[in-house]
């Protein structure tokens, strides 16, 4: 089978490798769809953390099921089904305190270990999710869905809530497109006109420019005249996450569900003074999946509010720079095999 391998740092390569044959606790999947991922673009730049080279990238998985091993009972050949990639070791106090999305042993496929940019892959029954009859772009776009859902469900929120997510990209969109189905009252910050005119016609909550002096002003507009009590921060950018203290009300949350490659400083007496609560959000667990593929089949969140490319495997690598990293226009993408 093809491979495509991050070889190092800004380089790829094809090779073949043999089809792996699945143990008895293993589907084996012929890869039909691989979302690309903020992850899988900074890897390739030398930028994701908990990274090492070289590596075959792609976490975001949708296949058929084409071979099952010996002690697999929920699968059957010809299934398709997307990929939960978390392998948790389901013995440290993370794992034992329902939290396997945070073990202290984790491993994800496309990040730890080899991943999805592969024409096919064997993974553990425990992380195979069941997505017949949805459109194949859809079923990989599950997983970055279910990260959203569970920044959500970190914010601790209650119909009613007031949520800012900062940034609109597929994460930050996720984020407000899955509060809005809760019931929570969302507006959504991004500097970019283009996903803010984007996030408005697709969900029509309010979209605000965080740069200009009066954008406070503006977001307690939003708000009854108050800042919101929860803030979620999707940009894995530093000023941005550096400056949410200053955008929730007293006794607020902050969430960070976008990650970067450095050290956050903020002002002391501001986080203590509002008695703020701040926590990060590490990829999602089957629950997080199973309200994604529900509100997927009721029709309140979809592919196309994420989707914006599709490209094809063979030619990956020639215009993954091109076309995916250096591209502005894109939003999310997905690989078709």
């Amino acid at each position: 089978m093809k491979s495509l391998i991050c070889r190092q740092p800004t380089q790829f390569e094809y090779k073949e490798r043999p089809v792996p044959t699945p143990a008895e606790n293993d589907v084996l999947l012929k890869v039909k769809t691989v979302g690309i991922c903020g992850t899988d673009i900074h890897a390739w730049a030398g930028k994701q953390p908990f990274f090492n080279y070289p590596r075959v990238l792609g976490h975001e998985i949708c296949g058929d099921v084409v071979a099952i091993g010996n002690n697999v009972t929920r699968f059957h050949i010809g299934q398709q089904a997307a990929v939960i990639p978390y392998l948790s070791c389901n013995a440290c106090s993370a794992c034992l305190n329902d939290r396997p999305n945070c073990c202290e042993n984790i491993s994800v496929i496309g990040v730890h270990q080899d991943g999805g940019m592969v024409e096919y892959i064997a993974v553990p029954e425990s992380n195979v999710l069941l997505a017949e009859g949805i459109d194949p772009a859809a079923a990989a776009l599950i997983e970055p869905f279910a990260i959203s859902a569970h920044a959500i469900r970190r914010a601790e929120c209650a119909p009613g809530d007031s949520v800012l997510v900062v940034g609109g990209g597929p994460i930050g969109l996720g984020v407000a497109a899955i509060g809005l189905a809760d019931g929570l009252n969302i507006a959504l910050a991004d500097t970019q006109a283009e996903r803010r005119a984007h996030t408005h016609n697709l969900l029509g909550i309010p979209v605000l420019d965080p740069a200009p002096p009066q954008f406070e002003q503006q977001l307690r507009a939003n708000f009854q005249g108050e800042l919101p009590n929860k803030v979620i921060d999707a940009t894995g950018n530093e000023i941005a996450m550096n400056n949410s203290v200053n955008l929730i009300r007293h006794g607020g949350q902050i969430i960070f569900v976008g990650l970067f490659k450095g050290n956050l400083s903020f002002s002391d007496p501001d986080f203590h003074k509002k008695e703020t609560t701040m926590k990060g959000s590490r990829n999602a667990t089957h629950e997080d999946f199973a309200k994604v593929a529900r509100l997927m089949s009721e029709g309140k969140i979809s592919a196309r509010m994420m989707l914006s490319h599709r490209f094809d495997f063979s030619s990956l690598a020639a215009i993954y720079e091109t076309e995916i990293v250096n591209n502005k226009n894109l939003l999310k993408a997905v690989v078709e095999f």
